[in-house]
């Protein structure tokens, strides 16, 4: 399928969800991956300069090759998108890069290059989720995904009325794309095995804000209930 030409007499695969089940529009629903960085995953980037474990975002590198693999069999449209800066910086307010006590700051040069500056080996996808030609690369300078990119315009331009989210953090780049998307009308479903936080007690936390009263911010789906649904009639 053509993802700039969605079917819209295609039956919508009911996934088994939170807090009630998800029913995902074949060609309309778009999957996004937010900044799958080596700066965020790998040792020697931004995260490991906060002091984080890295170690733990390295579980959901599995479940987003899952989810790529998915979405480029049936050619629907893909978006990752990258926390990332000018070399510059001038995209980059003071109020951020100057915030904490990390060993190494926005900029700074670190084993991958300057951290999170667009063009340097950190500022990468990892190359197990690695973009292929032609998938929308997003280059954000804030927390969400929305936020001075283009990233609207593109969704649109495809006829996209979903996100399937997965990435790095579940509470931080993840949940606030997740919010930003639900202001703006998409309906959302987060995949729970395809997240991760430097802090698990966080990633769990942020699941269940976005899962309640009633999906206040969208839907939240275990990876193996997503890959195995099936078409279903319109209806909840």
């Amino acid at each position: 399928m053509n993802p700039s030409t969605p079917s819209a007499t295609a039956s919508p695969w009911r996934v088994r969800a939170r807090p009630f089940d998800f029913l995902l529009q074949p060609g309309r629903a778009a999957l996004v991956v937010i900044d799958m960085q080596r700066d965020f995953i790998e040792p020697g980037g931004f995260g490991a300069s906060l002091g984080n474990d890295v170690s733990h975002l390295a579980a959901a590198i599995a479940p987003v090759q899952a989810l790529l693999a998915l979405w480029r069999a049936q050619g629907w449209p893909v978006v990752h998108t990258r926390e990332s800066h000018g070399p510059d910086l001038s995209d980059c307010p003071p109020a951020k890069r100057e915030r904490g006590q990390p060993s190494l700051r926005i900029g700074d040069p670190g084993p991958m290059g300057r951290l999170l500056v667009r063009g340097e080996l950190g500022c990468d996808i990892v190359p197990e989720v690695a973009p292929w030609p032609g998938e929308c690369v997003v280059d954000k300078p804030g927390k969400g995904a929305f936020y001075a990119t283009a990233l609207q315009a593109h969704l649109q331009a495809l006829g996209v009325t979903q996100l399937v989210v997965a990435g790095v953090t579940t509470e931080v780049c993840v949940q606030t794309t997740l919010r930003e998307a639900n202001d703006r009308g998409y309906d959302c479903l987060l995949v729970e095995e395809a997240t991760a936080s430097y802090f698990p007690a966080f990633k769990q936390a942020a699941i269940e804000m976005v899962v309640a009263q009633g999906g206040i911010v969208g839907w939240a789906a275990h990876l193996e209930d997503l890959l195995q649904a099936d078409p279903a009639p319109a209806g909840r």
